[in-house]
């Protein structure tokens, strides 16, 4: 593993070399086993720390339509590419006009389907809308809300003044009409993990919330990856020194779709984390995207090598 701090400024600018000469640690896609769609940055909010940088003002990724994401659906059906999960990431995805449509579809053709929220506003005004999807397809919809901490003034810390009650209002409603839920915490604030999911575990009894805060699924508990910090490159040698097997990595089984600002097409990239960084930018289709990942970017060390982060339900 590469630590030399006095070559901070050349980490992470050659591919395939780290700092100090070392081979790169790279992942290869073993099975597709979960699909990406970010729905549009835009955003209600405006956190402090968001990896993706969301806003009500940043469209550096624009709003996937419909139209562009069926035929990366019929390419994995077309190619038995065995993917068993869609997700939905943003921005906010209930912002996107097509959400609703894009849901439709994902789900008629029997996908699992995960949706990303902070379950605020933009999902409330289509409660309908979802009440016949979760009717329908009761089994294979998941929503999972961004509670950051089980303390408001710490989630309003980092999503903003009055964040929190319409968060959990929307996350009772969601509980209170069957939904199956999820909920992504942090751990920007410190603490051990035990001491979190047990906070947790109390807000979610008091607001008769049916989430299981000691299950790693149901409440995921993210790493964080400031900007800034020191993190230290991944080398072929890491993986015997950390006891981490390069399968575990987001990237040997998930990809996401993205939709830029002035592109006439969506691009595949490598993971969720990096959806503007070109060097990760692996296609215009799943068939093309089936590369070799080489983990030259500071998120692959921080959150998915060191921080054993992952985004998909099956993690």
């Amino acid at each position: 593993m590469s630590f030399d701090a006095s070559s901070d400024n050349n980490k992470f600018s050659d591919p395939f070399i780290t700092s100090d000469g070392s081979t790169r640690a790279s992942v290869t896609l073993n099975q597709l086993n979960t699909l990406w769609f970010n729905t549009g940055t835009l955003c209600n909010l405006a956190c402090t720390n968001c990896y993706i940088e969301s806003t009500p003002t940043n469209d550096r990724l624009e709003y996937i339509r419909l139209s562009e994401v069926q035929p990366f659906l019929d390419e994995i059906q077309a190619q038995a590419l065995g993917t068993k999960e869609i997700g939905l990431t943003g921005g906010e995805p209930f912002m996107n006009p097509d959400i609703i449509p894009i849901m439709g579809a994902i789900l008629r053709r029997g996908f699992q389907l995960l949706v990303l929220t902070n379950a605020m506003r933009p999902m409330a005004k289509l409660a309908d809308q979802l009440l016949k999807l979760q009717e329908l397809y009761p089994q294979q919809l998941t929503i999972r809300v961004s509670v950051d901490h089980y303390r408001p003034e710490l989630h309003e810390e980092e999503r903003g003044t009055r964040s929190w009650q319409p968060m959990l209002d929307g996350l009772c409603w969601l509980s209170n009409n069957g939904f199956n839920l999820d909920v992504a915490g942090r751990t920007l604030w410190g603490g051990d993990e035990q001491s979190l999911r047990e906070g947790f575990a109390a807000l979610f009894k008091h607001n008769n919330i049916a989430v299981d805060a000691l299950d790693k699924k149901q409440l995921v508990l993210f790493p964080e990856m400031a900007e800034g910090k020191p993190v230290p490159e991944i080398t072929t040698a890491c993986w015997d020194i950390l006891d981490v097997k390069p399968d575990a990595m987001m990237c040997a089984s998930s990809r996401m779709v993205v939709k830029r600002k002035g592109d006439t097409a969506p691009s595949v990239m490598a993971c969720t984390l990096l959806a503007y960084d070109q060097q990760f930018n692996l296609g215009s289709s799943l068939a093309e995207a089936a590369k070799t990942v080489q983990l030259n970017h500071p998120h692959c060390a921080a959150f998915c090598v060191l921080g054993g982060g992952s985004c998909s339900v099956e993690a």
